[in-house]
Protein backbone atom coordinates (compact mmCIF):
# COMPACT_ATOMS: atom_id res chain seq x y z
CA UNK A 1 0.00 0.00 0.00
CA UNK A 2 2.67 2.51 1.00
CA UNK A 3 6.25 2.69 2.20
CA UNK A 4 7.42 4.34 5.38
CA UNK A 5 10.90 5.54 6.11
CA UNK A 6 11.86 5.53 9.76
CA UNK A 7 13.39 8.96 10.00
CA UNK A 8 12.01 11.01 12.90
CA UNK A 9 10.17 14.04 11.61
CA UNK A 10 12.09 16.27 13.97
CA UNK A 11 15.27 15.35 12.08
CA UNK A 12 14.07 16.98 8.89
CA UNK A 13 12.87 20.34 10.14
CA UNK A 14 15.71 22.50 8.82
CA UNK A 15 13.62 23.63 5.84
CA UNK A 16 15.35 26.97 5.41
CA UNK A 17 12.96 28.36 2.80
CA UNK A 18 10.18 27.94 5.34
CA UNK A 19 11.78 30.04 8.07
CA UNK A 20 8.39 31.74 8.32
CA UNK A 21 7.39 28.84 10.59
CA UNK A 22 9.95 29.66 13.25
CA UNK A 23 7.63 29.18 16.24
CA UNK A 24 8.24 25.62 17.46
CA UNK A 25 4.86 25.51 19.21
CA UNK A 26 2.74 26.69 16.30
CA UNK A 27 1.46 23.23 15.39
CA UNK A 28 0.63 22.08 18.89
CA UNK A 29 -1.32 25.20 19.74
CA UNK A 30 -3.92 25.32 16.95
CA UNK A 31 -3.52 22.43 14.50
CA UNK A 32 -7.18 22.53 13.50
CA UNK A 33 -7.92 26.24 13.38
CA UNK A 34 -11.18 26.81 11.47
CA UNK A 35 -12.15 30.11 9.86
CA UNK A 36 -15.00 30.61 7.42
CA UNK A 37 -14.04 31.77 3.94
CA UNK A 38 -15.96 33.60 1.22
CA UNK A 39 -14.01 32.99 -1.99
CA UNK A 40 -14.12 30.26 -4.61
CA UNK A 41 -13.05 26.87 -3.22
CA UNK A 42 -9.62 25.50 -4.02
CA UNK A 43 -8.39 21.91 -3.78
CA UNK A 44 -4.61 21.65 -3.56
CA UNK A 45 -3.23 18.11 -3.83
CA UNK A 46 0.42 17.72 -2.87
CA UNK A 47 1.73 14.24 -3.59
CA UNK A 48 5.01 13.18 -1.98
CA UNK A 49 6.39 10.48 -4.23
CA UNK A 50 9.58 8.92 -5.60
CA UNK A 51 10.62 7.02 -8.70
CA UNK A 52 12.57 4.76 -6.35
CA UNK A 53 9.43 3.59 -4.52
CA UNK A 54 7.50 0.62 -5.93
CA UNK A 55 4.31 1.77 -4.20
CA UNK A 56 4.30 5.20 -5.84
CA UNK A 57 3.39 4.70 -9.53
CA UNK A 58 -0.35 4.11 -8.81
CA UNK A 59 -0.43 7.37 -6.85
CA UNK A 60 1.36 9.19 -9.69
CA UNK A 61 -1.33 7.93 -12.09
CA UNK A 62 -4.07 9.01 -9.69
CA UNK A 63 -2.67 12.53 -9.36
CA UNK A 64 -2.51 12.84 -13.14
CA UNK A 65 -6.11 11.67 -13.42
CA UNK A 66 -7.30 14.19 -10.83
CA UNK A 67 -5.47 16.93 -12.69
CA UNK A 68 -7.21 15.99 -15.94
CA UNK A 69 -10.64 15.32 -14.43
CA UNK A 70 -10.71 18.64 -12.56
CA UNK A 71 -8.51 21.01 -14.60
CA UNK A 72 -9.87 24.17 -12.98
CA UNK A 73 -10.86 22.86 -9.58
CA UNK A 74 -7.72 20.96 -8.57
CA UNK A 75 -4.15 22.22 -8.12
CA UNK A 76 -1.98 19.12 -8.50
CA UNK A 77 1.64 19.10 -7.34
CA UNK A 78 4.10 16.23 -7.35
CA UNK A 79 6.91 16.61 -4.79
CA UNK A 80 9.65 14.06 -5.42
CA UNK A 81 11.57 13.16 -2.26
CA UNK A 82 15.14 11.88 -2.12
CA UNK A 83 15.17 9.42 0.79
CA UNK A 84 14.57 6.37 -1.42
CA UNK A 85 17.53 7.14 -3.68
CA UNK A 86 19.76 4.81 -1.67
CA UNK A 87 17.84 1.75 -2.91
CA UNK A 88 19.53 2.03 -6.30
CA UNK A 89 17.79 4.66 -8.41
CA UNK A 90 18.35 8.38 -8.00
CA UNK A 91 15.09 10.15 -8.77
CA UNK A 92 16.00 12.98 -11.19
CA UNK A 93 13.33 15.18 -9.59
CA UNK A 94 14.04 14.20 -5.99
CA UNK A 95 15.16 16.96 -3.63
CA UNK A 96 16.06 16.94 0.04
CA UNK A 97 14.09 20.15 0.47
CA UNK A 98 10.93 18.27 -0.56
CA UNK A 99 11.65 15.64 2.08
CA UNK A 100 12.04 18.41 4.66
CA UNK A 101 8.79 20.03 3.57
CA UNK A 102 7.08 16.68 4.04
CA UNK A 103 8.61 16.51 7.50
CA UNK A 104 6.99 19.83 8.41
CA UNK A 105 3.61 18.47 7.37
CA UNK A 106 4.07 15.25 9.33
CA UNK A 107 5.08 17.19 12.39
CA UNK A 108 1.81 19.07 12.05
CA UNK A 109 -0.12 15.81 11.57
CA UNK A 110 1.72 14.27 14.53
CA UNK A 111 3.01 11.49 12.31
CA UNK A 112 6.26 9.93 13.48
CA UNK A 113 7.80 9.43 10.06
CA UNK A 114 7.60 10.29 6.38
CA UNK A 115 6.08 7.82 3.95
CA UNK A 116 5.34 7.51 0.25
CA UNK A 117 3.05 7.93 -1.50
CA UNK A 118 1.54 10.59 0.76
CA UNK A 119 -1.19 12.95 -0.43
CA UNK A 120 -1.74 16.20 1.47
CA UNK A 121 -4.93 18.18 0.85
CA UNK A 122 -4.90 21.96 1.31
CA UNK A 123 -2.17 21.46 3.89
CA UNK A 124 -4.81 20.24 6.34
CA UNK A 125 -4.83 16.44 6.22
CA UNK A 126 -3.18 13.48 4.54
CA UNK A 127 -3.83 9.96 3.32
CA UNK A 128 -2.13 7.25 1.28
CA UNK A 129 -1.75 8.76 -2.17
CA UNK A 130 -2.97 5.71 -4.09
CA UNK A 131 -6.37 5.68 -2.35
CA UNK A 132 -8.77 6.71 -5.14
CA UNK A 133 -11.91 6.62 -2.99
CA UNK A 134 -10.34 8.90 -0.39
CA UNK A 135 -9.09 11.29 -3.06
CA UNK A 136 -12.51 11.60 -4.68
CA UNK A 137 -14.13 12.20 -1.30
CA UNK A 138 -11.65 14.93 -0.41
CA UNK A 139 -11.94 16.65 -3.79
CA UNK A 140 -15.71 16.75 -3.33
CA UNK A 141 -15.49 17.87 0.29
CA UNK A 142 -12.90 20.63 -0.12
CA UNK A 143 -14.51 21.61 -3.40
CA UNK A 144 -17.47 22.87 -1.39
CA UNK A 145 -15.52 24.85 1.21
CA UNK A 146 -15.03 28.54 0.55
CA UNK A 147 -11.43 29.75 0.53
CA UNK A 148 -10.15 32.42 2.90
CA UNK A 149 -8.24 34.20 0.14
CA UNK A 150 -8.48 34.86 -3.57
CA UNK A 151 -5.37 35.61 -5.64
CA UNK A 152 -5.35 37.60 -8.86
CA UNK A 153 -2.33 37.60 -11.18
CA UNK A 154 -1.42 40.17 -13.81
CA UNK A 155 1.56 41.13 -15.99
CA UNK A 156 2.89 37.58 -16.05
CA UNK A 157 6.08 37.81 -18.11
CA UNK A 158 8.54 35.10 -19.08
CA UNK A 159 11.94 36.61 -19.90
CA UNK A 160 14.56 33.97 -20.57
CA UNK A 161 14.65 31.89 -17.42
CA UNK A 162 12.87 34.44 -15.26
CA UNK A 163 9.13 34.63 -14.67
CA UNK A 164 7.79 37.80 -13.06
CA UNK A 165 4.25 38.78 -12.15
CA UNK A 166 2.10 41.15 -10.14
CA UNK A 167 -0.48 39.87 -7.70
CA UNK A 168 -3.41 40.98 -5.59
CA UNK A 169 -4.59 38.98 -2.59
CA UNK A 170 -8.14 39.40 -1.33
CA UNK A 171 -9.23 38.51 2.18
CA UNK A 172 -7.50 38.48 5.56
CA UNK A 173 -3.74 38.08 5.13
CA UNK A 174 -2.69 38.11 8.78
CA UNK A 175 -0.07 35.42 9.50
CA UNK A 176 -0.03 34.57 5.79
CA UNK A 177 2.76 34.38 3.23
CA UNK A 178 2.99 33.89 -0.51
CA UNK A 179 4.08 30.50 -1.86
CA UNK A 180 5.18 30.53 -5.51
CA UNK A 181 5.59 27.19 -7.31
CA UNK A 182 6.66 26.28 -10.82
CA UNK A 183 5.54 22.88 -12.09
CA UNK A 184 6.57 20.91 -15.13
CA UNK A 185 3.57 19.44 -16.92
CA UNK A 186 4.88 15.95 -17.65
CA UNK A 187 7.99 13.82 -18.00
CA UNK A 188 8.48 10.16 -18.87
CA UNK A 189 11.44 8.32 -17.38
CA UNK A 190 12.85 4.86 -18.03
CA UNK A 191 14.01 3.60 -14.65
CA UNK A 192 17.18 1.50 -14.94
CA UNK A 193 17.74 0.38 -11.36
CA UNK A 194 16.01 -0.04 -8.02
CA UNK A 195 12.51 -1.24 -7.18
CA UNK A 196 11.02 0.10 -10.42
CA UNK A 197 13.78 -1.24 -12.65
CA UNK A 198 12.82 -1.50 -16.35
CA UNK A 199 9.56 0.40 -15.80
CA UNK A 200 8.63 3.49 -17.80
CA UNK A 201 7.17 6.02 -15.39
CA UNK A 202 5.14 9.09 -16.28
CA UNK A 203 5.11 11.88 -13.72
CA UNK A 204 2.96 14.98 -14.02
CA UNK A 205 2.89 18.43 -12.41
CA UNK A 206 6.39 17.97 -11.08
CA UNK A 207 7.52 20.71 -8.71
CA UNK A 208 10.80 22.01 -10.13
CA UNK A 209 11.06 25.36 -8.31
CA UNK A 210 9.38 27.11 -5.43
CA UNK A 211 9.87 30.03 -3.10
CA UNK A 212 8.18 31.66 -0.15
CA UNK A 213 7.96 35.37 0.50
CA UNK A 214 6.08 37.69 2.81
CA UNK A 215 3.01 39.29 1.29
CA UNK A 216 4.01 42.71 0.02
CA UNK A 217 1.81 45.70 0.70
CA UNK A 218 3.05 48.20 -1.87
CA UNK A 219 4.75 46.67 -4.90
CA UNK A 220 2.86 43.34 -4.82
CA UNK A 221 5.22 41.72 -7.27
CA UNK A 222 7.15 38.48 -7.28
CA UNK A 223 9.33 36.34 -9.53
CA UNK A 224 10.73 32.85 -9.85
CA UNK A 225 13.55 31.33 -11.89
CA UNK A 226 13.12 28.43 -14.32
CA UNK A 227 15.73 25.79 -13.41
CA UNK A 228 18.08 24.26 -15.96
CA UNK A 229 16.23 20.93 -15.94
CA UNK A 230 13.34 22.55 -17.84
CA UNK A 231 13.78 22.65 -21.62
CA UNK A 232 12.25 25.10 -24.07
CA UNK A 233 9.77 22.44 -25.17
CA UNK A 234 8.48 21.74 -21.66
CA UNK A 235 5.05 23.02 -20.69
CA UNK A 236 5.16 24.91 -17.41
CA UNK A 237 2.50 26.15 -15.01
CA UNK A 238 2.92 28.89 -12.44
CA UNK A 239 0.96 28.26 -9.25
CA UNK A 240 0.64 30.83 -6.49
CA UNK A 241 -0.76 30.06 -3.05
CA UNK A 242 -1.41 31.83 0.20
CA UNK A 243 -0.39 29.80 3.21
CA UNK A 244 -0.84 30.56 6.91
CA UNK A 245 1.38 29.92 9.91
CA UNK A 246 0.03 26.41 10.49
CA UNK A 247 0.64 25.38 6.86
CA UNK A 248 -3.01 25.57 5.79
CA UNK A 249 -3.37 26.67 2.17
CA UNK A 250 -5.89 29.51 2.19
CA UNK A 251 -6.03 30.50 -1.49
CA UNK A 252 -4.67 29.47 -4.88
CA UNK A 253 -4.42 30.44 -8.52
CA UNK A 254 -2.49 29.22 -11.55
CA UNK A 255 -1.59 30.15 -15.09
CA UNK A 256 0.37 28.54 -17.91
CA UNK A 257 3.66 30.22 -18.81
Amino acid sequence: MFKKIIIPVLAVLAFTTMAFYRNSDVFSEEPNRVTMGKYEPVVVLELFTSQGCSSCPPADVLLDKAKKDYPDRVFALSYHVDYWDYIGWKDPFGKSIHSKKQGYYNRKFRSKSNYTPQMVVNGKEHFVGSNNAKLQAKVNSYGQQKALNAIQLSNVVKNGRDISFDYTVLGDTANTQLHVVLVLNERTTTVKRGENRSRVLKNSNIVIAEKYQPLQIESKSASIKIPAMATTSDKLTLMVFTENDILDITGATKTKV
